[in-house]
């Protein structure tokens, strides 16, 4: 016997493909089960996090179809977007020809790690076959009201050439290529996202104990729920009102000025004619690019300029000055806030900085508050002060009397604020999905007829080489009829945002070769939602939030039955080199595809489940890989000395009446309680790695016992039972290595379809046990026992034992405490 990796691993996989042994069916009497990895950008290449994050899931799949589950497992590519365009240019090719390329590429580097992908169901978003279906939901959403145009101030990378969602800023760069974002005032296509904003947050209760607690966190962070009122303060002088939203309404006889965002509306007027208003704009250009979150950082020096407007309290008739200030933020509330420096620190550390008064109105217990003597805001609980007919009443109570006296009066109301902004779905790029909306002239903007789909992105048409989108300068595509009048139109050349084709890709697997709709409602009632899906916790708000979002919309409109896309979901860490993330950049990639020539799939796939639990990161080391190489080769020798005795017996087989010897009983209780860790590891915690670990130790152990149980009477039998256990549980984990031995056994069916062996309770019991015996806390004995031994036989042996008498001679032993079939402590002085 030679183990050649290559040839073994190439072989099962033609085997497995030929015979469809990973196909599904949604006609099934099994119980289903969707196993999910978010599919990868088509770059050419697979990298190492990829092939954890894939490893991870193909163990997950193998492990269900083995507890007889009707696994359906796909792939996939998310094949539009800037990457592919922008490699495209850099490369003189055309963005199709490189996308398809690379699908080319990275599934035959799938297909060699031996994934049981049901590759019938593959699909590609740059597909007019699936993308289709994408603007059909489009036409459906605008119909009802979800989807609209709008102008406004819009995060823009002057390198992709392209507008950018709020999600897609980071630290105030694009998430793509690093460029500082500016803002860009341009009409764009939102989706009302916001209009699910309090089902986003609140179906999240129907995800805990499934995904994370990190990600839930991380989403009810990003919707940001805030409930308090609105308060109208007219302008001075003038018709105009300024709206704020707050928490703190019990705080409003506090407010000294007012905060304007500078990209507020108001702005402009409110400096007509003034003074004041060429440092206000020059002040307003600097700001506006700023990053969002920059402007909102508790770090942030505020800054900020006088309009020369005033508006007036609704509860004081106060005349207070407006400012236009940094730190105010138009996609947050209003885009106005009234500052209160007293109960406020942003506000505080504006007044000083402006000599702006402080008025305390929130008195907490104890010495009262001298606001020129404050270094800091007060924002605890107190009582109202300087709050007219409020005065006295507690600041909680206070919230909801002046939020009822407000709506009352007409003056403000009671309302609930989200820093959820609607989805930019506008793309200035080529590479995309387009948009089925027409402009007329006469009609205004008219939805494409849905007969008319797909609305085709021409593959004969070349890009500019600064990314600029080729489809406003083609006639062939955006020169159309007006599907209402049928006069001369002009078609949308924007594309789609690309994390709207991932927003849905879970559901067109479910029936992915259909022509006729984006999926059967048998289909889709049988698979969804997700049972477990696997990826990046990068994508906790981006990818995930939108996927959500994007399954309520669709069940609203009649296409889903389900709310949530993902029963469960597993964020998986990343492969490090020296501490760090892998990059090209950097110079420590490692190359999945060399490493799979050195040491095969199987031992590439090891490595990756066994370096660490899967949510946590684990960096990568050649000793590692080396390690994971040797025990494969351990179980491969060990099936090769032992083939002349070793018969084709199922997993966990031999019996107790076969393991009468100490040698046969001790495998026969660590086979089974292998399967049960193993089983225990993988289906409640997906901890590979321990159970990897357990798997490692039955063979050390058969190791250890195999030359004696070569020569006992059922010694073979026993051998080839707990071989055959090793086998069944290392296949999800190692499979081509595992079905040779399968088959060199001289079994005849395929492992990967065989069931996830049964132990037997009565085999987990051991007859004899180990019993740690300490004096005084120290462990001074071990003892083997009968297992049904009592506490007293268990005590007089631990105190009969040698090196035990010794550390209490000439001591008295004051307690004896037995914990039956574990410990024994001496108590002795």
């Amino acid at each position: 016997m030679k183990y050649d990796p290559q040839a073994i691993e190439t072989k099962w996989q033609r085997i497995w493909d030929e015979n469809g042994d990973f196909h599904s069916d949604h006609n099934s009497d099994k119980e289903k089960y969707y196993v999910l990895e978010m599919f990868p950008y088509p770059s050419g290449n697979i990298h190492m996090g990829h092939v954890r994050n894939y490893s991870i899931g193909d163990v997950v799949a193998r492990f269900k179809r083995m507890e007889g589950c009707n696994v359906m497992h796909p792939m996939g590519w998310d094949a539009f977007g800037l990457p592919a365009e922008n490699a495209a240019i850099k490369h003189n090719i055309h963005p199709a020809k490189w996308t398809y390329a690379n699908i080319d590429n990275m599934r035959t580097q799938l297909k060699r790690l031996g994934y049981s992908y049901d590759w019938q169901r593959e699909l590609a978003t740059c597909d007019r076959e699936y993308y289709r279906w994408e603007q059909l939901f489009i036409l459906r959403f605008f119909e009802k009201g979800l989807l609209y145009r709008k102008k406004q101030p819009q995060n823009w990378c002057p390198t992709c050439n392209t507008v950018l969602a709020n999600e897609q800023v980071e630290d105030g760069l694009c998430w793509r290529c690093d460029a500082v974002v500016e803002q860009k005032e341009l009409a764009q296509w939102f989706l009302k996202i916001t209009d699910y904003a309090e089902e986003l947050l609140a179906d999240l209760e129907k995800l805990k104990g499934g995904w994370p607690e990190r990600v839930i966190s991380m989403q009810e962070n990003w919707i940001g729920k805030s409930v308090g009122a609105e308060i109208t303060f007219d302008v001075a002088d003038g018709e105009d009102a300024i709206t704020v939203f707050t928490t703190r309404p019990d705080t409003v006889f506090g407010a000294t000025f007012m905060s304007l965002a500078p990209e507020h509306p108001l702005v402009e007027k409110l400096i007509a004619g003034k003074p004041e208003a060429a440092a206000v704009r020059a002040f307003v250009d600097r700001i506006r690019n700023m990053d969002r979150i920059e402007r909102t950082s508790e770090t942030l020096e505020k800054e900020g300029v006088f309009t020369g407007a005033y508006c007036i309290n609704p509860l004081n008739g106060a005349k207070i000055p407006v400012y236009v200030a940094n730190f105010v933020l138009v996609s947050y509330g209003t885009g106005a806030v009234m500052a209160v420096p007293a109960h406020d620190q942003r506000d505080f550390e504006f007044a000083r900085k402006y000599n702006l008064p402080v008025q305390v109105v929130i008195q907490p217990e104890g010495p009262a508050l001298d606001p020129k003597a404050m270094t800091e805001a007060y924002t605890g609980s107190g009582c109202m002060v300087n709050s007219g007919q409020f005065d006295g009443t507690p600041n909680e109570d206070g919230k909801a009397r002046v939020a009822d006296w407000l709506q009352e009066s007409g003056r403000g109301k009671r309302t609930t604020n989200y820093r959820l902004r609607d989805w930019n779905i506008s793309r200035q790029r080529y590479w995309g999905s387009p948009i089925p909306m027409v402009y007329c002239d006469t009609c205004g903007i008219v939805p494409e007829k849905e007969e008319n789909l797909p609305i085709v992105l021409p593959l004969d048409i070349q890009t500019h080489p600064d990314g600029r989108s080729p489809l406003v300068d083609s006639p062939e595509f955006y020169a159309c009829e007006c599907p209402k009048c049928g006069q001369k139109a002009r078609r949308e050349t924007d594309t789609m945002d690309t994390f709207v084709e991932s927003s849905w890709y879970f559901a067109r697997y479910t029936d992915a070769r259909l022509d006729t709709a984006p999926f059967t409602p048998e289909a889709l009632s049988y698979w969804s939602p997700v049972d477990q899906y696997i990826g990046g916790v990068e994508h906790a708000i981006l990818h995930l939030l939108y996927a959500r979002f994007f399954t309520k919309a669709l069940r609203d409109c009649g296409f889903l039955n389900f709310d949530e896309p993902f029963r469960n979901l597993l964020t998986q860490g990343m492969v490090l080199m020296d501490g760090t993330k892998m990059s090209k950049s950097k110079g420590n990639v490692v190359d999945p595809t060399e490493m799979i020539a050195r040491y095969g799939a199987d031992t590439v796939r090891l490595f990756c489940l066994f370096a660490a639990p899967p949510e946590r990161d684990f960096d990568w080391s050649d000793s590692g890989i080396e390690g994971a190489n040797r025990f494969v080769k351990r179980i491969w020798r060990l099936v090769e000395e032992l083939q002349d005795v070793l018969t084709p017996v199922a997993p966990c087989s031999s019996t107790a009446a076969q393991c009468t010897g100490e040698n046969a009983k001790a495998i026969r209780h660590k086979e089974h309680a292998t399967v049960k860790k193993a089983g225990d590891d993988i289906r409640l915690r997906f901890q590979f790695n321990t159970a990897i670990s357990a798997a490692m130790e039955l063979v050390n152990d058969l190791y250890q016992h195999k030359d004696a149980l070569r020569e006992e009477e059922n010694g073979p039998a026993v051998l080839s039972s707990a071989i055959a256990t090793v086998l069944a549980v290392m296949s999800p984990i190692t499979p081509h290595l595992c079905e040779e031995l399968w088959q060199i056994l001289g079994h005849t069916g395929r492992l990967a379809l065989q069931p996830w062996p049964a132990f037997r309770d009565d085999a987990l019991v051991k007859d004899v046990v180990t019993v740690v015996v300490q004096v005084n806390g120290k462990v001074r004995a071990r003892l083997e026992v009968p297992s049904d031994a009592g506490q007293q036989a268990v005590q007089e042996l631990a105190l009969r034992d040698e090196n035990v008498a010794k550390h209490v001679e000439g001591m008295t032993v004051r307690k004896v405490i037995v914990i039956p079939g574990k410990l024994v402590n001496v108590v002795a002085n």
